[in-house]
């Protein structure tokens, strides 16, 4: 009888523009005594994690922020020809606002108001250690919470959706998008 040990390692990396890059290795192999697992298993994590941090090095291509109209110098997003855009790549009228525009949110934080309170309300609901999220921010960028801008506190936020379950397997989790109810 054999026995299958699969590992997989991934690492998400936040870029300049609101780029982020990400590689992931799965390796796959047969053991033939369940006494091999462990010694198995701590050799494979080693082998990917140090594999993946070699090649996530290289970042390829990025937008240019210029070019991209990523920075117009306004507040008004832009769908790349100079045209003020909802956020998701449709033309937006004139005077259209967007909710998710730059705007610092209440206490000090620099993410927008609707991701401050939808990372307070996955602590809250999910019992989340307070500095555990802050160790978890200051590892993926080297600041607390609160500094966090609008790129970081999104990936901060797809990382407490993947931790607490409610986000698997890359897909949008039904919470994501959705303004907490202090925001409304």
């Amino acid at each position: 009888m054999a026995i299958v040990l699969e590992a997989n390692y991934a690492k998400k990396l936040g870029l300049p523009n609101y780029s982020s890059h990400q590689y992931c290795v799965t390796i796959r192999t047969e053991l033939t005594e369940l006494s091999q697992v462990e010694a198995e298993s701590a050799r494979l994590y080693q082998l990917l994690q140090t594999a993946v941090d070699r090649e996530i090095q290289e970042v390829g291509f990025m937008p240019d922020a210029s070019r991209y109209g990523m920075n117009n110098g306004s507040n008004v997003p832009t769908n790349g020809n100079g045209h003020p855009s909802n956020g998701n790549g449709h033309h937006a009228p004139a005077n259209a606002s967007d909710r998710r525009a730059a705007v610092p949110a209440a206490d000090g934080w620099n993410c927008t108001e609707g991701q401050r309170g939808l990372v307070l309300r996955l602590i809250n609901e999910n019992k989340l250690d307070k500095n555990d999220v802050e160790a978890m921010a200051q590892q993926l960028f080297g600041i607390g919470v609160k500094e966090c801008d609008k790129m970081q506190a999104s990936q901060l936020i797809e990382e407490l959706l993947e931790k607490t379950g409610r986000k698997t397997n890359g897909h949008r989790s039904p919470w994501q998008g959705r303004q907490p109810a202090n925001a409304r």
